[in-house]
């Protein structure tokens, strides 16, 4: 009578599919007949852990050996010990087995595009705006010859006799298996007898191409801006590349962004700045806003005009635009005007300008 599968891999009935895994990987490579040269008990007591394996990793086997034992693989097509068919696997059975490396390969194919970047520089107006701006790159797309196939008009690309398709080959080094890419198809995993004369059997050309490019409002510099599909094109027919554009916002002229917050110097007389007046400060929107200067102004005071800067490129409100005052001392003045300065000064005393009253009364 056969010994019971269970206890030949050390597990009980109710052990889960990883217990039994677990509990297989263990023994294999204890009884591994690559380990164990010469010795038939290490063999036969391979076989039997290889058998036992076999048929409790299989959730079907599993069931019938539950409830009929042994004898439900009694003259069966599945026969026994399949799994392993003896020993001509080596070591690379088990650490497929062991790494959920299968015998099954995934097909390799033709190489898919690359991604390509394009660098666009935009002002600060189209940033605050948005825009449709319009772009032309040379890369590599389908060729219209042969539709992206590679193989001219009237033919088509054939499996590769050599890997079957799969676009890599496994090949048996010592205790391991080492998988390389197909030397034959070099891993399309097709063969072009006729190749297409435009494409040379790529599939691809290269081709100027004009994209238009949406800019949303309010990107800064490195926002990204993704183009699925419009990337490199594959080879043979494989999916292309996405593209993705990195936005760069050129120094204005007048104005500095900090994120949402725009700043900006606006020159005032000196004299206005005395008394007071009201100014009218360009915004980024193109308009201009007036400002209140209260009278006694300093340069260098700054200004917050509310919800004059730029908006968020993930929607809410606008940020700030901050003006900063710088006073200006008018220059070429008239033998008059410099009298009624000079009267206007004798008018003044020390607590209208006390920074500097301050400052000429300080010890050094």
């Amino acid at each position: 009578m056969s010994k019971d599968y269970y206890d030949i891999l050390n597990v009980s009935k109710s052990a889960s599919d990883s217990e039994i895994k677990s509990a297989y990987r263990k023994l294999a490579m204890k009884y591994h007949p690559d380990r164990n040269p010469n010795d038939n008990s290490a063999e036969n007591k391979f076989k039997e852990v290889s058998e036992a394996y076999d048929v409790l990793k299989d959730r079907e086997k599993r069931s019938a050996y539950d409830q009929f034992g042994h004898s439900a693989f009694t003259n069966s097509n599945g026969g026994q010990g399949q799994g392993f068919g003896g020993f001509s696997g080596g070591f690379s059975d088990i650490f497929e087995d062991m790494f959920g490396m299968g015998r099954e390969q995934s097909k390799q194919g033709p190489s898919s595009g690359s991604d390509l970047r394009y660098d666009l520089s935009v002002s600060l107006e189209q940033a605050f705006k948005g825009d449709q701006v319009e772009i032309s790159l040379n890369l590599p797309a389908q060729c219209d010859a042969c539709n992206g196939f590679g193989a001219s008009k009237g033919s088509r690309p054939e499996t590769c006799n050599q890997c079957g398709g799969y676009g890599k080959v496994r090949a048996q080094q010592g205790f391991f298996t080492i998988e390389r890419t197909c030397p034959k198809c070099s891993g399309a995993g097709e063969i072009i007898s006729n190749p297409c004369t435009k494409c040379r059997g790529q599939g691809r050309v290269n081709k100027n191409k004009k994209l238009s490019v949406n800019v949303p409002s309010g990107v800064d510099n490195g926002t990204r801006i993704r183009l699925a599909g419009e990337g490199e094109a594959g080879q043979r027919g494989a999916d292309p590349g996405d593209l993705y554009i990195f936005i760069d916002v050129k120094a204005h002229k007048f104005f500095e962004r900090d994120g949402r917050d725009i700043f900006i110097q606006v020159p005032v007389s000196t004299l206005d700045a005395i008394v007071g007046c009201e100014i009218f400060v360009p915004c980024i929107d193109g308009k201009k806003a007036k400002l209140s200067i209260t009278s006694g102004t300093q340069t260098g005071t700054r200004l917050r005009m509310k919800g004059k800067g730029m908006p968020s490129l993930r929607g809410g409100s606008n940020g700030d635009q901050y003006v900063e005052i710088i006073l200006e001392t008018p220059i070429n003045i008239s033998k008059k005007q410099q009298d009624l300065i000079k009267e206007f000064i004798t008018l003044g005393s020390e607590k209208n300008i006390p920074k500097t009253t301050k400052f000429n009364r300080s010890t050094f």
